[in-house]
């Protein structure tokens, strides 16, 4: 499941730091922006992952943590799966460019995790059913979820009248015949193309989220969000030839070794000392910081307790860094100085471990954007410059729009009007993607601006943002 809220959204932490004394601010940029129509959604190509950079043992640890577990902390006590092809079909109104996410995604199935996965003939019973609907009918049933899926469903209605009963039970299941996948159709692209990504392989694969794996979607600090080269090794695990329907944890784990050896022999190294378990009031205390309920001051307190819990159990992987990026986004606006601190130490742990330079760019538009409403205009473009290009291997159309936007107005800052208003203009089309709506481009806008605000800027001449 894909959680509706997460701090690696892209609210930016800045316009609360003070700007150094004497300033000089930049000249606005041309005033004609919001009356004109924004330019063509921009999309990416081919998704290149990095193979897994992990020890095999370590990652055979995973895949009994993802397997046999639910997120609820519930045991599974065995492996279910397709047997056979499986088939898709998708239905309800959704944007035309979600089918093209979508064909890039099997193809990606059959070529990196060997899945037989086709399209269903129309009227034809298919496998997963990806149904999309609006965001508000979903939320009022499943309101923590940005999307689902479920097991024995074949439509929302069929959803509805099962979600309580045994029949919607992971822990019930003997196999996978019909799954069902919710998706909302009225967010951003990027949103659709993640669930889809998401969803689809828990469909496939392991059900559950581990908060320690810096390199995967199973993840629900929501970093990464198409399906990374572990993802994939994991799914060609749980579908492996060695493995069946049925197997207790017991019997899986004794073919693991062989298993992983044959797919990832480059995995066939030294690993690592087990991690500590999550206690549950660490991730009570995170989903209470990430969640929709509460008040600030109640979120703020559950974000010092995640830290707080992560410092006592000693929680020194992805998830200390976690902890500290989830004080940081909660301290702001009252705590400028906690918070970037927090985003250091964030920082800190994340560069010590493998495949987090999407974490870190996520810290640096924070970073980037302090820098900028303290007219540090150098600081704000070389980091911008230095993380965008991690953003857009990740395929993070919001993270580098972003990035861009920022780097426009550091441009401008030191006077190279015409390059910040280029820069601009290409920035909005991966805005239109990664943010979706006009009017969520504009805010993005808006709030990049706001950056800035002490000089009251307009927006360059052209376009406009979310």
């Amino acid at each position: 499941m894909r959680r509706a809220a997460s701090l690696a959204a892209l609210a930016l932490l800045a316009g609360c730091a003070a700007p150094p004394e004497p300033v000089r601010p930049p000249p606005a940029l041309p005033p004609a922006l919001a009356a004109q129509p924004l330019p063509p959604m921009k999309s990416f190509g081919p998704v290149h992952t990095q193979p897994p950079q992990r020890a095999n043992s370590d990652m055979a640890r995973d895949f009994l943590d993802l397997s046999f577990r639910l997120e609820s902390g519930r045991t599974l006590p065995i492996l279910t799966r397709f047997d056979g092809p499986i088939t898709l079909s998708v239905t309800g109104r959704h944007p035309a460019i979600a089918d093209r996410d979508l064909a890039a995604l099997l193809d990606r199935f059959r070529r990196e995790a060997h899945l037989d996965i086709q399209m269903a003939p129309k009227g034809s019973d298919a496998s997963i059913r990806v149904e999309y609907l609006p965001r508000a009918t979903m939320q009022a049933v499943v309101p923590q979820a940005a999307c689902f899926v479920t097991p024995n469903a074949t439509s929302w209605a069929d959803y509805r009248a099962s979600r309580n009963t045994r029949r919607a039970d992971w822990a019930a299941l003997k196999r996978r015949t019909h799954l069902a996948v919710f998706i909302p159709a009225d967010t951003s692209p990027q949103d659709i193309r993640d669930c889809l990504n998401e969803e689809i392989a828990q469909a496939m694969g392991p059900v559950n989220d581990l908060y320690r794996l810096p390199d995967s979607v199973f993840n629900d600090d929501n970093f990464n969000s198409v399906l990374t080269g572990f993802d994939m090794l994991m799914l060609r695990v749980y579908n492996s030839p060695e493995l069946a329907n049925g197997m207790t944890r017991a019997e899986v784990a004794a073919r693991l070794p062989a298993i992983l050896a044959r797919l990832n022999p480059a995995g066939e190294k030294p690993g690592t000392a087990a991690p500590p378990p999550s206690p549950p009031g660490w991730k009570y205390a995170i989903e209470a910081a990430l969640g929709p309920r509460g008040t600030v001051r109640q979120r703020n307190l559950a974000a010092r307790d995640a830290l707080r819990i992560a410092l006592d159990n000693h929680l020194d992987d992805a998830r200390m860094a976690f902890s500290w990026y989830v004080r940081a986004r909660l301290a702001l606006p009252r705590e400028t100085e906690t918070a970037v601190t927090a985003l250091a130490e964030a920082d800190t742990i994340y560069a010590r471990l493998p495949s987090t330079a999407i974490h870190r760019a996520h810290i640096a538009l924070q970073m980037a954007a302090f820098a900028l409403s303290a007219h540090q205009w150098e600081v704000a473009a070389k980091l911008s410059d230095r993380w965008l290009p991690a953003a857009r291997r990740a395929q993070n159309a919001a993270l580098m729009s972003s990035f861009m936007m920022l780097k426009s107005r550091a441009l401008d800052g030191m006077g190279r009007a015409a390059a910040a208003k280029a820069l601009w203009l290409d920035s909005l089309g991966w805005a239109r993607y990664g943010f979706g709506s006009d009017k969520a481009v504009r805010a993005q806008e808006a709030e990049i601006l706001d950056l800035t605000a002490d000089r009251a800027p307009a927006p360059p001449a052209g376009q406009g943002g979310k």
